[in-house]
C-alpha cells in the first residue's frame, strides 16, 4: 500500500533529545547565571554535546563547574580538557584541595572525597553566584534520583526537600526563586544508561577510555573490583590480580569499582547494559553503600 503522507515520529532518542534541548533553553533563558556540572563522564559529556546542539551555531552561553576531588581518573581529566577546548567554553575548577586549605571542609582523615564535594559545591555556587546547576542525574540510576523533578529546588542553605518539589504538569517549570535559592536543573533525568549509549554511539562522541575493557590490576573489597593506587593501600587480606574490566561509572578512583568485562566497543557495551539487571551506581559507587538512604540524604544535604 502506498503511503500517502510522511511520517514525522520522532525515533525514541530523537525525542529524548529534543525534551532535553527544550530544558536547556528553558532554563538558560530563564535563570540569570546558569551553569553546567561536569565531571568528564559519559552523562556529563552527554549534557555538553546536549548544549552544544541546543545553542548551535552560537557557543554554549554558560560555564561548566567541575569539583575537584584530587582523586579523579587521569584519562577523564584529558577527556574533560579536550572538550573544554573543543567548545571553547569556560571551566570553573572548586578544587576540594583548595576547600579545605581555606578551611570551607574539614578533612578527618575518615571522611570521603565525595562526602565532601557537597560543600565544595555549594560554596562555588554561592561565591560564584550561580542560580541554577544543570546536573547529570537520571531517574533509573539510583531511588533517590527517582524523586526529582527536572527543575530541582534548593532553599537558600543548598539543601533539598523531596516534600516541597513543584509541579511539573504538561512540561511547565516553575523557576521562581528567593534571594540565595537557586535550582539544580536535570536534562536528561527521563534518560537510561542504556539511552545514553545508544546516543553516544549514534553521534560518535568521544569519552574516556576507562568505560571500554581494558586489562587493570585491581583487587576485591566490600564486592567490588577498585584499581590499585598508592592512593588507596591494600588492606589485609586484600590480593592484587590483573584483568580485563572496564568502568560503568567514573567518580573516585578509591570508591569507584569497575566490572569484569570484554566489552571494547560501543555495540558490545549496548549488549551488556541491557542485560544488566543493577544500575551502574548500585553495582561500583562505593559511596552510595553507607546505608540504604545513603543518596537522599547527601541530596538534602546539597550533593549533585
Amino acid at each position: 500500500m502506498t503511503a500517502t503522507h510522511a511520517d514525522y515520529r520522532l525515533s525514541q532518542l530523537d525525542q529524548l533529545e529534543a525534551e532535553s534541548i527544550h530544558i536547556f533553553r528553558e532554563a538558560a533563558a530563564e535563570f540569570e547565571k546558569p551553569v553546567l556540572m561536569f565531571s568528564g563522564g559519559k552523562d556529563s559529556i552527554v549534557m555538553l554535546r546536549l548544549a552544544e546542539k541546543a545553542f548551535f551555531p552560537a557557543k554554549i552561553p554558560f560555564p561548566v563547574l567541575q569539583i575537584d576531588n584530587g582523586l579523579d581518573f587521569p584519562e577523564v581529566a584529558e577527556t574533560r580538557d579536550r572538550w573544554v577546548q573543543r567548545l571553547g567554553v569556560r571551566l570553573v575548577i572548586a578544587s576540594i584541595d583548595d576547600a579545605i586549605e581555606r578551611g570551607i571542609v574539614v578533612d578527618d582523615g575518615k571522611t570521603s572525597r565525595n562526602r565532601l564535594q557537597t560543600p565544595t559545591l555549594l560554596n562555588a555556587i554561592e561565591e560564584n553566584g550561580f542560580t541554577a546547576a544543570f546536573g547529570g542525574g537520571r531517574r533509573d540510576e539510583e531511588k533517590a534520583r527517582a524523586k526529582e523533578r527536572v527543575y530541582s529546588h534548593r532553599d537558600e542553605f543548598g539543601q533539598w526537600d523531596p516534600k516541597n518539589q513543584r509541579p511539573e504538569l504538561w512540561s511547565l517549570y516553575n523557576g521562581r526563586l528567593h534571594e540565595g535559592e537557586h535550582m539544580r536543573v536535570f536534562p536528561i533525568s527521563n534518560w537510561t544508561e542504556l539511552d545514553i549509549w545508544d546516543y553516544i554511539g549514534r553521534e560518535g562522541i568521544e569519552i574516556p577510555s576507562v568505560y571500554f575493557a581494558h586489562k587493570r590490576r585491581v583487587f576485591e573489597r566490600d564486592g567490588m573490583l577498585l584499581t590499585e593506587t598508592p592512593l588507596n593501600p591494600l588492606r589485609e587480606g586484600e590480593v592484587v590480580t590483573e584483568r580485563t574490566v572496564r568502568y560503568r561509572t567514573c567518580g573516585d578512583m578509591t570508591l569507584t569499582g569497575c566490572v569484569e568485562s570484554t566489552a571494547s566497543t560501543i555495540p558490545e557495551i549496548i549488549e551488556e547494559v541491557a542485560a544488566a539487571r543493577v544500575t551502574e551506581r548500585g553495582a561500583t559507587r562505593g559511596d552510595d553503600r553507607f546505608s540504604e538512604a545513603a543518596m537522599e540524604d547527601r541530596k538534602k544535604e546539597g550533593y549533585f
